[in-house]
């Protein structure tokens, strides 16, 4: 059976918004990332059959095909191609799906995925904003209404229907971002992160942490929504990085003389009530498990994209999943989320603390725009 391999996995440290790497251009937070890659894995990068970069908010600096152009800025050979794609905050876990079934078709054996997001730079929105100042209901038409209604679509509103259908209160949301953050920072503080990261423009550790936080600060912010649970403190945090895997095939690792670091087992990506929007993380897991035949018990590290903490906790009531092995070293709301970067960036932490534990399985998975969630399951090798 043909098997697609991990045998790099690199990410800048995550910069919060206007911290140490607001001022770096897009396209050479991402050219920075490659480059990283392509120096600790040692390979040819004339060899690369593809780049798949995941970027949300392609526009201005981020637009014109970011992965083409940071592999370029990069310095790297104008033979090997670049595509960027947008499925929403999973576009680089969708990157490193995209990639390892490439290597699993037989029709490509090197192929980068990769993800980049300043969205210090190109704030979260500004890809819709010329739609809106013409007038027109961007990006839902008439057919959408047609089904939907008018109803307010928005990750906020999903993220407290979350809240009411899975009965969380806004203690159990401060007290999970309180975890969130005290992991983060023992992990900064005992330097976990330091293998997996090249630093960039001076900035060496990930900016979010706030070991310092308290539930008492917590509890005095005000709800993003009137009457609603969630705050800022619960809410993933506005950031800036990326992250790239390379992924190789079985004839890739014997011509390049690689080592295989971990093995793709399987992948899902399913779409769920758009409404809710943030709820796919769930039957998308469910999905991934019974093609591995495995189960959430044979998962030693979980990464789950902290958009806001409901995602989590809901998922953990569902799946059953040990919350000591997950998010180990904290998530989003400690750590930052820069969009279209973040799946990449995860899957560097799963296989870097699954080297760092001895653990053999992991998975990751994160909620998306539009209702749906991927999920990725690999084994340390």
């Amino acid at each position: 059976m043909t098997e697609a391999y991990i045998v790099g996995a690199v990410r800048t440290p995550v910069g919060k918004k206007k911290g140490g790497l607001s001022t770096v251009h897009p396209t050479d937070l991402a050219a920075h990332t490659l480059s990283a890659l392509m120096e600790r894995t040692g390979v040819d990068p004339s060899a690369v059959d593809d780049v798949i970069m995941g970027c949300v908010m392609q526009f201005g600096p981020q637009s014109m095909d970011i992965a083409r152009n940071a592999w370029l800025s990069a310095g790297l050979p104008e033979s090997v191609p670049g595509v960027t794609i947008d499925r929403q905050c999973g576009s680089s876990q969708q990157a490193v799906h995209f990639a390892a079934q490439a290597v699993l078709s037989g029709t490509q054996d090197l192929v980068v995925a990769a993800g980049v997001e300043s969205m210090s730079i190109v704030p979260l929105g500004s890809s819709v904003t010329v739609a809106l100042e013409k007038g027109m209901p961007f990006p839902f038409g008439d057919k959408w209404v047609e089904r939907y209604g008018t109803q307010e679509i928005s990750q906020f509103r999903g993220a407290e229907l979350m809240c009411e259908k899975w009965g969380l209160t806004r203690e159990d949301l401060e007290r999970y971002a309180y975890e969130s953050h005290q992991r983060a920072a023992k992990a900064v503080a005992n330097g976990y992160f330091r293998e997996q990261i090249a630093p960039v423009n001076g900035v060496t550790d990930d900016e979010g942490p706030r070991a310092d936080t308290t539930l008492e600060k917590m509890a005095a912010l005000k709800t993003v929504r009137e009457g609603g649970r969630i705050t800022a403190a619960t809410s993933s945090q506005i950031s800036d990085g990326s992250g790239a895997v390379l992924i190789a095939s079985e004839q890739a690792v014997r011509d390049h003389g690689l080592t295989p670091r971990a093995r793709i087992v399987t992948l899902s990506v399913v779409g769920d009530d758009p409404v809710y929007m943030l709820t796919a993380p769930i039957p998308a897991t469910q999905k991934a498990l019974r093609r591995a035949g495995l189960t959430i018990g044979d998962m030693d590290v979980i990464e789950i994209n902290e958009a806001f903490a409901p995602v989590p906790l809901a998922w953990l009531k569902e799946t059953g999943a040990d919350p000591e092995r997950t998010n180990p070293n904290g998530g989003a709301i400690a750590l930052g989320h820069p969009l279209g970067g973040t799946g990449a960036i995860l899957m560097t932490k799963l296989l870097h603390e699954l080297e760092r534990t001895g653990g053999r399985y992991g998975l990751q998975t994160m909620c998306e725009g539009g209702g749906q969630a991927n999920v990725t399951i690999v084994e340390r090798l």
